[in-house]
């Protein structure tokens, strides 16, 4: 009789090839289920209002890691901003690329290991928590769709690196297992994910882990997994929806965004109208069509992040939302407000920690220009936030 297969065990058995991973839970090194899911929750906790260090130690311009980047890029000034503007923590994202040896994944490279630490160091310091999430290029991602060695390779970097965290304030440092897989097959990543966190909990056995669903981590695919065995893990989606209007103008990802700008927010079809007719590209007038039709609004955005509350919900384990936000080159200002409140109001709603995209890129809370750094006032109080005092 087989009317039911376990998630968990379907997705172990996809990815058998890899090298077995130790026990979830190693007895005597880490707390016992019960104890580690109430481990999650109180760490939870401290990720209630957070901020993405982008462009730092991942998705450097031109793949500058120089020292001068690294100790330039964001300093103890920014971190003290951080800190007045009332966010609790930061996620800290980190490209693998320059911490991995020349011939194995787990030799890690002692030089970037410092800079690395110092980076913690400075963060910590500034009374911050602190999410290390691996954020790699999508040509590191695209490998884990099918390459075994990849993700074998990937699973012996992660033991290595959280073996050398494993020295930090395990209440105050979180590790994130990857930022937005890109394997198509979710049973695969489970599989995948299941190893890492295998091999993080070998080198860490305290630290609380993030895990996440495939493709991009949304919340459809959030809806997909099983929670691992280990239970000290707090789940994480993101949340941009819907992308025709976070992402109009934009020249990554869908190749008709360029061709969006101005797009309302909310929607309907009466909104919209006015715009439809200045698109030429056929693929975004469509888009944009169909975007009014959806009527994106409050209880839209309710609507989706209540699909994850209810997941978290039936499997009783904490959820974050680390990254949203909106792209502000093309983007009406009010607009753009008006959603970063509906979504921060919503996840607060339903108790889930969130982190928005960005501190000083393309999406930021502050605007860096001739050597200044001023926090904008209106991303600043849709965050439910205040402005620093003088």
């Amino acid at each position: 009789m087989l009317k039911k297969v376990s998630f968990a065990l379907l997705a172990l058995v996809a990815f058998a090839c890899l090298p077995c991973a130790p026990a979830v839970l190693a007895q005597n090194a880490a707390p016992q289920a019960t104890d580690a899911s109430q481990l999650a929750w109180r760490r939870h906790a401290r990720l209630k209002r957070g901020i993405n260090l982008s462009h730092w130690f991942a998705q450097s311009p031109r793949a500058d890691y120089s020292e001068n980047h690294l100790k330039t890029h964001t300093t103890a000034q920014d971190v003290a901003l951080i800190k007045g503007l009332g966010f609790d923590h930061v996620r800290f994202t980190v490209e693998p690329a320059p911490l991995m040896g020349e011939a194995a994944p787990a030799q890690l490279r002692p030089e970037y290991l410092r800079h690395l630490d110092s980076a913690l160091d400075m963060l910590l310091a500034g009374g911050l928590a602190v999410v290390v999430d691996i954020h790699p290029s999508d040509e590191f991602k695209f490998r884990l769709r099918a390459d075994d060695r990849a993700a074998a390779g990937f699973v012996d970097f992660w033991r290595a690196l959280a073996q050398h965290l494993s020295r930090r304030d395990p209440e105050r440092v979180m590790l994130e297992i990857l930022n937005e897989p890109m394997v198509e097959d979710h049973y695969r990543w489970m599989g995948i994910q299941a190893k890492a966190a295998g091999a993080i909990r070998e080198g860490a056995p305290l630290h609380t882990i993030v895990a996440t669903g495939p493709r991009w981590s949304s919340v459809d695919q959030l809806l997909l997994i099983e929670p691992l065995a280990d239970r000290n893990v707090i789940y994480n989606f993101h949340f941009y929806e819907n992308h025709n209007f976070t992402h109009q103008g934009a020249t990554w990802g869908a190749g008709y965004w360029p061709h969006l700008k101005g797009v309302p927010y909310p929607s309907s079809p009466e909104t919209v109208n006015a715009l439809l007719a200045s698109i030429e590209n056929e693929q975004a007038r469509a888009a944009l069509k169909f975007y009014g039709e959806e009527r994106w609004d409050a209880a839209r955005v309710d609507k989706e992040i209540a699909a994850a509350a209810a997941w978290g919900r039936k499997h009783n384990v904490p959820l974050v939302c680390n990254e949203f936000g909106v792209y502000r080159a093309y983007v009406r200002e009010a607009d753009r407000l008006r959603w970063i409140e509906d979504v921060r109001r919503t996840l607060e709603k339903y108790n889930i920690g969130w982190a928005m995209w960005d501190y000083a890129g393309s999406f930021s809370v502050v605007v860096k220009r001739d050597g200044t750094t001023k926090p904008d006032p209106g991303t600043v109080a849709a965050l439910g936030l205040r402005m620093p005092a003088r």
